[in-house]
């Protein structure tokens, strides 16, 4: 049984539009359903996460990190008698508004959308689910319920100020996506959407360490003195000493998984026994997340992503292909502003834009849904060149 504070499909605030009623599903389970099936699910197979998708078969995905996040989080619900449909669909949500090329393109329409009404990823999953899904024959957008939408906008925390992490004119962003009532972007999301994004910090670190090591960019030896992760290390090189360093590695990732997510779960219950909601509501105005790493664990895990920054994401062999992925951003951005040379209805969608704003925001959702090997297939046509990134 679901504890008081869960969210309750049945007490959904609702849809846009009305759907068929479903005998063996409830509102959230269709809500990840719409989402498993749609165009910009299938997408994440081929957009970054870290590394890029020629330099091996075997690196995440955006779409097998979505599915670690949402595999990790459906356990944290569980054990916290959340609705583990719901942060299910979140969490399988959570990045279908995130661009080729992984950061390097959001920072990229960042820059280039900067006085243009600005962008970032997490609303963008919210135009996405929203606007830019169109296979269904009676709306645009995927019809999702008020609390995925909820979730998708807000996991990492409350929207504050007039503009997102990234810039973005929050007010004009949430007045283009349709949602049954306001999206109370001030508040805490519900529960079920804070386990989706602790998750995702749970999946990332533990996963880019393991890619780090199949990259040749870091060694088992290099992680005995990291924080939270140190002396998991210490400990499987004292067990397995002579065990191939594959296998070391994915001890090392498979521990440091379970050892935070039950981390989690016990300060999260916690928290929840201290702040006592009585409702999703009590939860969106705690006024603080209920879900979380112990205070030490999070100090340690943000020396694991310092770790992490400088000896991966700014690694040489990382970057060089970073910076070439962005001028290619950069340089599709220019020219489909400059031409409109796109196809289908996003071509027709520029020509009749009505101001430069306008037409900006209909280039960068283009941009922004190509997967890397799409974007670089473009660039072969504009510009007759291939970038190999190697």
């Amino acid at each position: 049984m679901h504890a008081v504070y869960a969210a309750d499909p049945a007490q959904s605030r609702g849809r846009v539009y009305r759907p068929s009623a479903s005998p063996t599903r409830n509102e959230f389970q269709r809500d990840r359903d719409r989402i498993i099936h749609s165009t910009a699910f299938r997408r994440l197979q081929h957009k970054t996460q870290v590394f890029l998708h020629h330099e091996g078969q075997h690196f995440r995905t955006r779409l097998t990190h979505t599915l670690e996040v949402s595999q990790i989080a459906r356990s944290i619900a569980r054990a916290l008698r959340l609705n583990e449909d719901l942060a299910e669909a979140v969490a399988l949500s959570h990045d279908l508004g995130h661009t080729p090329f992984g950061h390097a393109g959001e920072r990229v329409l960042s820059e280039k959308m900067a006085e243009l009404g600005g962008f970032d990823h997490n609303v963008q999953a919210l135009r996405v689910v929203g606007v830019l899904e169109n296979r269904y024959a009676e709306h645009d957008g995927l019809n999702l319920t008020w609390e995925t939408l909820e979730g998708i906008l807000k996991h990492n925390g409350p929207v504050v100020g007039d503009a997102s992490e990234h810039g973005q004119d929050i007010a004009a962003a949430l007045a283009d996506i349709p949602a049954s009532e306001d999206l109370l972007a001030g508040t805490y999301a519900n529960l079920e959407a804070q386990v989706a994004a602790i998750a995702d910090d749970i999946a990332y670190n533990a996963h880019d360490i393991d890619d780090a090591v199949r990259a040749g960019l870091v060694v088992i030896d290099d992680l005995v003195d990291v924080p939270l992760v140190g002396p998991i290390a210490r400990e499987v090189i004292e067990m397995w000493p002579g065990l191939e360093r594959g296998r070391q590695i994915h001890e090392v990732q498979r521990r440091l998984i379970t050892r935070t997510i039950e981390a989690v779960i016990a300060e999260s219950a916690e928290r929840l026994i201290a702040a006592a909601p009585k409702s999703v509501d009590d939860v969106r105005h705690a006024g603080r997340a209920l879900i979380g790493f112990p205070v030490e664990m999070a100090e340690d895990e943000v020396e694991l992503k310092a770790f992490l920054f400088a000896k991966v994401y700014r690694d040489a062999r990382v970057m060089g292909p970073v910076r070439e992925s962005e001028a290619v951003v950069g340089r599709l951005f220019d020219a489909y502003i400059a031409e409109g040379d796109m196809p289908g209805r996003w071509g027709l969608a520029h020509s009749t834009a009505g101001s430069e704003a306008a037409r900006a925001r209909i280039v960068c959702d283009f941009v922004a849904g190509m997967t890397d090997p799409f974007a670089l297939d473009e660039y072969a046509r504009l510009f007759d060149d291939r970038p190999d990134f190697r």
